[in-house]
């Protein structure tokens, strides 16, 4: 009786798997050499896990919750961020914590009005405990500290007033800290974060005597008044700065409402459940 060919190509493709095997062991393999042949043998096993799928008679669920899952872990973080009470920046005083935050503009400059008075944040970031910091007393004073320093950087420069800024703050477990501001990186694409790529610079401290020739940050472009970069040549003009702020305003998603973040945190969650969607990285 004739083997059926499906199983004729599962036997050819065990012993080319086998072949392969032998292969890498003898073959002297560089850094990316290997880098490579790991990542295709990667994508041969999610084929692999596919095809399993495919011929399982039984159907998976559309979605799993694991609360473990690092990525949701950071959705979460985000999220009680969120829930938190906006305050002014101003009235921000030491307390112990480490963890994440969000700043928010509500003033009447022309370049922020976009985003002026809704809950898309102007800035995001987070403040990193010290090592091995269990308690939130031993995180020390992290979270405000950072806070305060952004507060004194807004308050010497022009062009945007204290006052008109608040914040919300949120103190977590120690380790959880980084992945809650990746999500809220990329969900807002806050203008003033680096990875935004137009107007950063906030967060950048006096430059050392031996980097005195370093290009101005475009946030010391637009808003002047810090005196270690007043001298700096700038690596982009006002006119620049503002038409690419323009753009990028012109282009995000801007949330003006808690509603609308809390639908895009579901939206989210939602995706990150999904069992079919094994390309998600």
């Amino acid at each position: 009786m004739a083997r059926r060919p499906e199983l004729i190509k599962v036997d050819e493709t065990r012993a080319a798997i086998e072949e392969l095997r032998d292969l890498a062991k003898t073959a002297t393999l560089t850094g990316p050499s290997r880098k490579a042949l790991l990542g295709s043998i990667s994508d041969m096993q999610e084929l692999l896990d596919r095809l399993t799928r495919d011929l399982d008679p039984v159907s998976l669920p559309e979605s799993f919750f694991d609360p473990t899952e690092p990525r949701l872990i950071g959705h979460f973080v985000a999220l009680a961020l969120i829930a938190q009470d906006r305050r002014p920046l101003a009235d921000v005083s030491k307390a112990y914590g480490s963890g994440v935050y969000a700043i928010y503009y509500t003033g009447d400059a022309d370049i922020y009005a976009p985003i002026s008075g809704t809950e898309t944040p102007i800035y995001v970031g987070k403040a990193d405990p010290p090592a091995n910091a269990k308690t939130v007393i031993e995180q020390l004073t992290k979270l405000t500290d950072r806070l305060g320093e952004h507060r004194k950087n807004i308050d010497k420069v022009a062009g945007i007033e204290l006052a008109d800024f608040e914040c919300r703050s949120l103190a977590v477990q120690s380790g959880y800290q980084a992945s809650a501001e990746i999500h809220l990186i990329r969900l807002f694409e806050p203008i003033w974060n680096n990875e935004t790529r137009i107007l950063f610079g906030l967060g950048k401290h006096g430059d050392a005597s031996s980097t005195r020739a370093n290009n101005k940050s475009p946030w010391d472009t637009v808003h002047p008044g810090r005196a270690w970069a007043s001298g700096n040549p700038e690596a982009k003009s006002l006119d620049q700065i503002s038409t690419e702020v323009a753009d990028h305003f012109a282009q995000a998603k801007i949330f003006r409402t808690t509603d609308d973040v809390f639908e895009a945190f579901a939206r989210g969650i939602k995706q990150q459940d999904s069992l079919d969607d094994l390309s998600e990285p």
